[in-house]
């Protein structure tokens, strides 16, 4: 009899379990058993690595085979244990001399005994390194991603052939010491500048206190009058990822197979743009089985942007709610709960109307009153109301067109006064725990950041007047804030708070627009 393990990484969301593969090989009916709860996936290993072991040269044994993950209650799925427990038979049989105790293997194997590339590379060897084992194998493919982490070494394998040479010292696999390089800053959005919208001063503005403070944007118009336009170019003006952030974003695109194939993080903020027909899984993540993260959680720390917002469905609209309020979305399955970072901002654009024209200077409305409401009603107030700034967004005119009397701002200057505000807001929260203006709890705002009687007799007007909402008051000292961190000054004045006001608008979609 004999018996022989290694290590392997269980992948549930974002979190990694160690998983020890016990290989035992018994004098008992021949057979090759998988055991330790196995999705059906993972059972298919028995087959592949049977056949990458014969033509790779090695005899299977005609003995009893019974592979045992641990702990079994960990639920375990995927082709990413292949090499595992390709690697745990071989030791058992003897065609392995020695294997590090400190050591995880991580692929897919073909019935060649090609190691194929895995999604989650990334998150299995932070797992891998947060519990102490120091030597990584993973796929030659997925090596770019696996390599910005510090603190492992980090082989990457081609063949199970090489692998096996590699541990028994006919031949030596170049690691590649994990250490984080050059950061750069690939972005789709890299030829977007503000200096080309023309005729939109007051969007422009909002959307530079919007990069400033992380607020979330909603923009109400006709079609052709610059929303998208404007929600592009609101990634250029964002400040770079740090590589903390960098890395928690390059995690949840390992996971989704989308890792990146240098050894350099991306440190440049996402954009997703998902289309108005997407289910509430694309959105905002799950899938059967193991969960998976959506759009919400692929534009972590960047945007997501709602084209045509009021054509999603209701139930997508709705699940935003728990992110935009918390950063995170958990999702649960029957395989367990994952957890997934979600800190984005949200931008929504969105036609008046059906016909789109409602409130246009230059076009009439064919839609009834009816009909405005119950296309406007769409959005729930909930979810409107955590929208921190609203704009109704005009047609642009001949002469702004041309660019006469608008002043142009780049997103190179626009971004450099974002930076500023941001350090800013930064020094002045450091003791509540955030960075930014627009995560500042409640409570603060009313207490040691209030800036004042003066500065807020306007918001003070409209509460006690039943015009706008607790919720909406705190939501416009947070834009004041943002926009004094613009105009460095230390304390919102009550010219900034008319100013947050004006951007904030009516508490609901329906007032914004109707009364326009």
């Amino acid at each position: 009899m004999a018996l022989a393990s290694c290590s392997a990484i269980s992948l549930l969301g974002l979190n990694g379990t160690v998983v020890t593969v016990e290989t035992d090989i018994s004098a008992n009916l021949p057979g090759f058993v998988l055991v330790g709860l196995p999705d059906a996936s993972l059972s298919e290993a028995t087959s592949r690595v049977r056949a990458a072991c014969a033509n790779s040269g090695w005899n299977f044994p005609s003995r009893k085979v019974t592979v045992n993950l641990s702990p079994a209650a960990v639920p375990k799925s995927g082709s990413a244990f292949d090499l595992a427990i390709a690697v745990s038979v071989l030791l058992a049989m003897g065609v392995i001399d020695r294997c590090p105790n400190n050591a995880v293997f991580i692929g897919e194997l073909g019935l060649n005994g090609q190691v194929r590339p895995v999604r989650g590379v990334l998150p299995a060897v932070l797992a891998a390194r947060d519990a102490g084992l120091n030597f990584v194998f993973v796929p030659l493919e997925n090596l770019g991603e696996a390599a910005v982490l510090g603190g492992v070494q980090v082989y990457g394998v081609g063949s199970l052939k090489q692998l096996v040479d590699h541990l028994n010292g006919s031949a030596v696999l170049p690691p590649s010491l994990a250490q984080p390089a050059d950061s750069h800053g690939v972005s789709d959005t890299q030829d977007l500048d503000l200096c080309q919208v023309r005729g939109q001063a007051l969007a422009v503005e909002a959307l530079v206190v919007a990069a400033a403070g992380g607020h979330h944007l909603a923009m109400v118009g006709s079609p052709g009058s610059g929303k998208t336009m404007l929600a592009e170019r609101l990634p250029g003006i964002l400040p770079r990822l740090t590589s903390e952030q960098a890395l928690e974003v390059a995690a949840v695109e390992s996971l989704l197979g989308a890792g990146s194939r240098s050894a350099a993080l991306n440190v440049a903020p996402r954009f997703e743009t998902p289309h108005h027909t997407a289910s509430v899984t694309a959105i905002v993540g799950g899938g059967s089985g193991m969960p998976r993260p959506g759009a919400v959680s692929k534009a972590h720390h960047g945007v997501l942007f709602l084209d045509e917002a009021l054509e999603f469905q209701a139930p997508v609209l709705e699940a935003l709610r728990e992110p935009l309020e918390s950063g995170r979305v958990m999702i649960h399955r029957s395989a367990g709960a994952a957890l997934f970072p979600a800190r984005f901002q949200l931008v929504l654009a969105a036609n008046p109307c059906a016909c789109g024209y409602s409130g246009s200077l230059t076009r009439a409305c064919s839609c009834s009153f009816a009909s405005r409401r119950r296309y406007l009603g769409k959005l729930s107030g909930p979810i409107f109301d955590r929208i921190d700034i609203r704009l109704r967004i005009q047609a642009v005119r001949v002469a702004e067109a041309r660019g006469v009397g608008n002043e142009l701002q780049t997103s190179a200057v626009a971004q450099v006064r974002v930076l500023a505000a941001r350090e800013a807001a930064a020094a002045r929260l450091a003791p509540y725990g955030v960075t930014l203006n627009a995560q500042l709890p409640a409570q603060h705002l009313r207490g040691r950041l209030h800036p004042g009687p003066q500065a807020t007799r306007l918001l003070d007007r409209a509460l006690s007047a039943g015009k706008t909402s607790m919720r909406g008051y705190d939501r416009c000292l947070r834009l004041a804030w943002s926009i004094a961190d613009l105009a460095g000054a230390s304390v919102p004045t009550a010219e900034h708070v008319a100013q947050a006001a004006l951007l904030r608008g009516a508490d609901s979609l329906i007032d914004e627009v109707l009364e326009a």
